[in-house]
């Protein structure tokens, strides 16, 4: 339930919707529906059994399996990629936790109420084009973050995963229903569940392999630390399998439940990140009971991205005390400043250096393709390679501990052959090689 947590957040709710609707609808969730299983279950197994065989962070980890395997110390890169992934991406990431975070404000006040689709355009444009609003919000959640990292993930924090989760999808589930009654729930469902290839793009399958890894959080670090406090005992397999059918559902009801009202409100599909936040306003400010729900589900949401963004810190934090011998509060501390401060350049992407652009794109989308469709596949292929290629079959076999032999050579086919060289292809394709 704790992987699940630092699974499903953001990037299922806010980031899933709105790729979806960038990326032509049907064919890019069919794409990521198999990358999801095909390529993010076997490596997120790989990822599990690397931090429990390790029992560290993810570099001294990879540094301990590559003195068992008797391979290079080079392959500590892993850890590096991932830790700095984990932190870059939490920069922009609480950037939009800021925005969840005003807009509890907003539905709790009321501002909801009877709103149009351009009103709740309108108000997240104004929003967004405030930079001093932006640094605020952002202020409070990294402060939030680290407030708990400095202090340790307490049992509490873990505890109340267990119940906010389901509380989660039971809301979304409410939406669903919602969005039944619109009009419009079968051209939703339509857009999600039909494919047309004709909106199929290298660039398309580019980004729904890398959402699959964002969604689940590998080549990030964040996997393989909870790897290292799994029991012997426990289903690697099973559990890898459990959490991704998770991510994958929340990601999915959240699509059903919003592009319903995109279409009943006359609102974009590829109206970008801003997706969540000009969609689900209108929906509760016209259900009964609008203000109560609104405001429980963007707390809820809020609590979503908390324990991810925890988990995205956690990797660096952990580091800093276990090769610097730092403090919590310290290393905390540090790591905070740092991404804090980068998370500027998101915050100001909205409005002051709007029009600034490298390779045609702001500093949010340069940030966001370089984590989500550069780091984290590169990280997933070296981690497909060290547990394929590079770790012993008796000890991969051991670990995992699949009881049919089927099942073990299954994942070792596509943590051998399929997820390289997939993961391969779409990645000189993205940087033009092919």
């Amino acid at each position: 339930m704790a992987a699940t947590g630092a699974a499903v957040g953001l990037g299922n709710i806010w980031k899933f919707p709105y790729l979806t609707g960038e990326h032509g609808g049907s064919a890019f969730v069919l794409v990521y529906i198999v990358c999801v299983a095909a390529l993010g279950i076997p490596m997120m197994m790989a990822e599990v059994m690397l931090g429990r065989r390790g029992r560290q962070t993810p570099v001294n980890t990879l540094r301990t399996l590559a003195a068992e395997a008797k391979v290079s110390q080079g392959w500590q890169v892993i850890g590096w990629c991932g830790t700095l992934a984990g932190m870059l991406i939490l920069s922009y990431y609480s950037v939009i936790g800021g925005w969840t975070l005003a807009y509890i404000l907003y539905s709790a006040t009321g501002t909801f109420s009877g709103i149009t689709g351009e009103g709740a355009s309108a108000l997240f444009n104004q929003f967004v084009q405030n930079p001093a609003a932006q640094i605020g919000w952002h202020t409070a959640f990294m402060i939030m973050t680290m407030y708990i990292v400095a202090r340790g993930v307490q049992s509490g924090l873990e505890k109340a995963v267990q119940y906010l989760m389901p509380a989660l999808f039971g809301l979304l589930l409410v939406l669903v229903a919602y969005a039944t009654t619109t009009g419009y729930f079968w051209q939703g469902l339509t857009f999600l569940f039909t494919p047309d290839f004709s909106q199929l793009s290298g660039t398309s399958m580019l980004t729904a392999m890398g959402q699959a890894f964002f969604s689940l959080s590998l080549g990030m670090g964040t996997i393989m630390i909870y790897g290292s406090y799994v029991p012997k005992g426990t289903s690697i397999a099973s559990t890898s399998v459990s959490i991704a059918l998770s991510d994958t559902l929340v990601a999915l009801l959240a699509g059903m439940a919003i592009f319903p009202i995109v279409f009943a409100n006359g609102l974009e599909p590829r109206a970008g990140p801003s997706l969540i936040f000009e969609t689900i306003p209108v929906a509760f400010g016209h259900m009964t009971g609008g203000l109560l729900f609104g405001t429980l589900f963007f707390l809820l949401l809020l609590v979503a991205a908390w324990t991810s963004s925890i988990s995205l810190i956690e990797p660096a934090v952990t580091l800093l005390i276990e090769n610097y011998r730092m403090t919590r509060l310290r290393a905390a501390w540090w790591c905070g400043m740092v991404t804090w401060l980068l998370g500027f350049g998101t915050a100001f992407s909205f409005n002051l250096w709007a029009q600034v652009r490298v390779f045609g794109m702001t500093f949010f989308d340069n940030l966001d393709f370089l984590t989500s469709n550069l780091m984290l596949p590169f990280g997933g292929i070296l981690i497909a390679i060290f547990a394929g290629w590079l770790l012993s079959p008796d000890t991969s076999r051991t670990e995992l501990n699949i009881a049919s032999p089927w099942g073990y050579s299954l994942w070792r086919v596509l943590i051998r052959y399929v997820a390289p060289v997939a993961v391969s292809v779409v990645l000189l394709h993205a940087i033009g090689v092919l």
